[in-house]
């Protein structure tokens, strides 16, 4: 890709190009203590994501046959 203006190859201060996305990397089953976890990496982003498990629905779901998910 280059610069229109200047006709000169444009590039990221890391060496990618505009359009080139960062390696991504995804870690599952990454924290012992969750039922279900990942960790996403890319770039000097960190994102953990954790998920946990109680038995049940609130009152006003009970006896529906149907479940439940909050975030």
């Amino acid at each position: 890709m280059t610069s229109e203006a200047t006709a000169v190859p444009v590039v990221r201060a890391d060496g990618r190009a505009p359009d080139q996305l960062r390696p991504i990397s995804i870690t599952r089953g990454w924290s012992k203590q969750a039922e279900g976890s990942a960790l996403i990496e890319f770039g000097n982003t960190r994102v953990l994501c954790t998920a946990s498990l109680t038995a049940g629905v609130p009152r006003w779901l009970k006896g529906e046959g149907r479940g439940w998910v909050t975030a």
